[in-house]
């Protein structure tokens, strides 16, 4: 297995000031990872986002790290004018030097629209946007994604829905092992259901609390269900991670396995100990 790190897992220390973007490849180098992916990145103000872009490339290539993948926010129910702004982003994608551009579907229509539409009434609409964006991103060379991701999107039977409906060999999904639980859904079932589509995929941990139970104030949020989560070290929470890897490898995958962490322990620990702890599951498998 090659693994990889998400930037969003050093955001303790970018909030706080410790580390920049361009700083995060030496330090993903240095703690063994194979490659580096950048959820978003916050482009100084001297520089356009393609200059940006392009400085991140040239310092990947300078530590000899790939980037693996670029994962951005969408809306595709807002229409065209988020079609050309996605097409942007792919311009983007290829400065970074990144073959794979993972963008999100929606968080669904807004409560003044929500009466009497749901997934299926928004599911041509999302389908037909992520066929354009990928369309497009395949004269650059690069494959699009979903991810399971931002709650009315996050189900396993959605999202194959939504790359059966694109029917594009240039989109397929980034599999979060873990996120299925945001949508109260087994992760080993709905990993299984996924597999076959993946291009890309996000190792993640939870601490899993039924909502019928005290729930501390501090760390966890609701799932769609009314239970509860919150960010865990990979193998120190309720995911079977070992499980879902193994689905995962039978199902043919072998791309990179991107370590997310957002936990409430220190981020450099966390991260250390889940690519360590991934590792020692690789023997196993």
């Amino acid at each position: 297995m090659k693994y990889s790190v998400s930037s969003y897992s050093f955001s303790q220390l970018i909030s706080a000031g410790v580390k920049t973007e361009a700083e995060l490849i030496p330090l993903a180098k240095e703690m063994g990872f194979d490659g580096i992916e950048f959820a978003e990145i916050h482009t100084p103000e001297w520089l356009s986002k393609a200059e940006y872009a392009a400085f991140l490339k040239s310092e990947a290539e300078k530590h000899d790290i790939a980037i693996v993948a670029y994962c951005i926010g969408s809306d595709l129910l807002k229409g065209e004018s988020e079609i050309e702004r996605l097409k942007g982003e792919v311009d983007i994608c290829e400065a970074l030097g990144s073959p794979l551009m993972r963008h999100d579907a929606s968080w669904g229509y807004e409560k003044e629209t929500r009466s009497n539409r749901g997934f299926n009434n928004a599911l041509p609409v999302i389908a037909d946007a992520y066929r354009k964006v990928t369309e497009y991103a395949k004269t650059k060379g690069i494959r699009t994604a979903i991810e399971n991701h931002g709650f009315f999107c996050q189900d396993s039977d959605r999202v194959e829905a939504i790359i059966n409906s694109v029917h594009d060999d240039n989109f397929g999904a980034l599999l979060d092992i873990g996120n299925f639980m945001c949508a109260d859904e087994d992760p080993v079932k709905a990993v299984g259901n996924i597999a076959p589509y993946a291009f890309h995929v996000h190792a993640k941990d939870f601490h899993f609390k039924p909502g019928t139970g005290f729930v501390p104030s501090d760390g966890f949020f609701m799932t769609r269900g009314g239970n509860y989560l919150r960010g865990a070290i990979i193998g120190h929470g309720d995911v079977p991670v070992l499980q879902c890897l193994r689905v995962i490898k039978n199902a043919g995958y072998n791309g990179y396995i991107t370590v997310e962490f957002e936990g409430m322990e220190d981020c450099l620990k966390g991260i250390k100990s889940g690519l360590n702890t991934l590792k020692r599951i690789e023997e196993i498998l």
